[in-house]
């Protein structure tokens, strides 16, 4: 059968087998069913809409909240023979007025659109004269109020069940925490649809995270021991830090470049291409950059700061190694960032609930960061799955030492108690170190018998024994009190000696080893192979500048590993790999069958 999904697949996507749920969601909306689908980035979830938007007649209405992107993805699609085009605010009047006549034509299989413009009456009026196949509403979680990537006019967009009952409508998120999902249910009216949800689980993300010194510089040696040459994404909090951190970058032989909202839109759009469309750029930005990014090869994701939530978080780290193959989420994260943090929500001009929600968020945060047990069994528990220690994060691959912490715990609560549960940590570790400040001394906090108490243990010491006690709940950070530290009703038990306390041994932070260039992608491959995966990326740079799109949407990194493994003879050989369709066989096999034979 010509048309069916797995024909489609195969044919013109050029892979074998549908993965996961991907077959039931594409046969449940390719029959007219709602869907609400809850994967991971990088499993798969386009193909859950573009493949029953070929499969169905009429046009396939994508709804994607960045316009920067529309371009890449429409693009992609077009190497592989599929008619695709976008609607936004980029077009020219006549651009427009000729993408809307084919629209309504149904000469177009696909149409991306904003969903600003598709709640325009103009598009909607479009629409309800077209052929339509379905609706895909991607990145679903933007209608989450309480959520990381709000955007307002999701909301709206239960018009689709209203003006288009008889449409097919399928929803699409990463980010699957219970709330998030009930929300998406209720306000797209998505009542009646079937829940298509799996595991959140990316196993080929290794998590790290390490304790905040000097943050740019632990980057730098982040960078040059395991990425040296690597497209990767650095978050950070402020617009200011994320300017000085690729200028610092660049300084160092690092092509890096800046993106955040105080940026020109024409700055940002220019530096998000370069980020798409060259090899080994690194981009520093704020949580403005990276919603829907499609680059597959991003083999990291730094954060110089402590996310918001795990969801932020895993929205994040998320967008590294979307082709499957090695990438690193690493963070460095300090004391400073869990004051800072706490700041910001408690100065917001939310209400009480909103406070309430986004402090539990933070906590749960922290408590992922301060976990001495395998950092991806916090994450996936945070979402509502069991699971067991991957083996490939931190903590699991170089497990901490849990030591008796309570005698320095009862130290700290003793001196945050007797120094009045007002002053932040950096004075009260002063104390604690018997640190004659003259702060220490205007407070006459010499008189103290908590004074030099903990002068065995650094400075940096303490502050991680602070970062813990505040995780375990233990103390907590009050702005009311200008940041001070105040003890919980937790507290109290540790005091009195009733509650043992354990810590992770403390251990100076280690530079990032060097090492080879490229391991991540290459470290499986014969040394054979890899001189010939290095030349057919440079093929594939070449042929992406020819053609105008990036490099990633001639091929993906993991399918030039297999062509270098396998060395196809011939047309047929090379059909067999994945990432191959009839499209691309044509109009590149020839090419690289000729340079393996070089």
């Amino acid at each position: 059968m010509k048309n069916s999904p797995l024909h489609i697949l195969q044919s013109i996507f050029g892979y074998p087998a549908f993965r996961g749920h991907q077959a039931e969601v594409i046969d449940h909306v390719a029959a007219g069913g709602d869907a609400l689908v809850l994967m991971p980035t990088g499993s798969g979830k386009s193909l859950c809409y573009q493949v029953p938007s070929l499969v169905r007649d009429g046009v396939g209405v994508v709804v994607s909240p960045l316009i920067a992107l529309m371009q890449d993805q429409v693009a992609a699609l077009a190497e592989l023979g599929v008619r695709a085009a976008f609607l936004n605010s980029t077009l020219s009047a006549a651009e427009a007025a000729r993408t809307e006549q084919m629209v309504r034509h149904g000469e177009l299989d696909m149409v991306y659109v904003a969903p600003e413009r598709l709640l325009t009456d103009r598009c909607l009026t479009l629409l309800e004269h077209s052929p339509l196949a379905l609706f895909a509403i991607d990145e679903a979680h933007c209608v989450s109020q309480w959520g990381h990537d709000f955007r307002p006019e999701y909301i709206q967009l239960s018009v689709l069940h209203e003006r288009f009952p008889h449409v097919p409508r399928i929803a699409l998120t990463a980010t699957a925490d219970r709330q998030t999902r009930a929300e998406i249910i209720a306000r797209l009216q998505l009542q009646e649809a079937r829940v298509f949800a799996t595991s959140v689980d990316r196993p080929n993300i290794r998590y790290r995270v390490v304790e905040k010194a000097t943050a740019r510089t632990q980057l730098l040696h982040f960078i040059r021991g395991e990425h040296d040459g690597d497209a990767g994404i650095v978050y950070c909090l402020s617009r200011k830090k994320v300017e000085e951190t690729a200028e610092f970058l660049e300084s160092q032989g690092i092509s890096a470049l800046p993106y955040h909202a105080g940026m020109t839109a024409a700055s940002r759009q220019k530096n998000q291409q370069r980020f798409q469309r060259e090899d080994g750029v690194v981009i520093v930005a704020t949580i403005a950059f990276g919603m829907g990014i499609d680059k597959p090869d991003v083999r990291f994701v730094a954060h110089l700061d402590l996310p918001k939530s795990i969801e932020g978080y895993y929205q994040e780290t998320g967008r590294a190694g979307r082709d499957g193959l090695p990438a690193n989420a690493w963070m460095t994260y300090g004391l400073q960032d869990v004051v800072q943090l706490r700041r910001m929500i408690d100065e917001s001009e939310g209400d009480d609930d909103y406070k309430r929600i986004q402090i539990a968020k933070l906590d749960a945060m922290l408590g992922f960061c301060e976990t001495s047990d395998c950092r991806r069994v916090r994450m996936l528990a945070y979402f509502g799955e069991q699971s067991t220690p991957c083996g490939n994060c931190d903590t699991c691959l170089n497990p901490p030492v849990s030591v008796d912490g309570t005698i320095a715990m009862q130290q700290l609560l003793s001196c945050i108690a007797r120094t009045g549960q007002r002053f932040g940590a950096m004075h009260v570790i002063d104390v604690l170190l018997g640190a004659e400040t003259d702060k220490v001394l205007h407070w006459r906090h010499t008189e103290l018998s908590t004074f030099g108490i903990g002068r065995e243990r650094p400075a940096q010491e303490w502050r991680a024994i602070v970062r813990q006690g505040i995780a375990m709940g233990f103390m907590l950070v009050d702005h009311d009190q200008f940041g001070g530290l105040r003890l919980t009703s937790a507290a109290r038990a540790v005091l009195s000696g009733a509650q043992r306390v354990q810590l992770r041994e403390w251990h100076k932070a280690e530079r990032a080893k060097k090492t080879k260039r490229g391991s991540l992608v290459t470290a499986d491959l014969p040394m054979e192979s890899v001189s010939v995966f290095e030349r057919l990326r440079a093929w594939r740079r070449d042929t992406a500048l020819e053609h105008g799109v990036p490099a990633y949407v001639i091929f993906h990194d993991a399918t030039l590993k297999e062509i270098a493994r396998s060395r196809p003879a011939s047309l047929n050989d090379l059909r067999g790999i994945a990432g191959v369709g009839e499209r691309k066989l044509d109009a590149y096999g020839a090419q690289i069958l000729l340079l393996l034979a070089g």
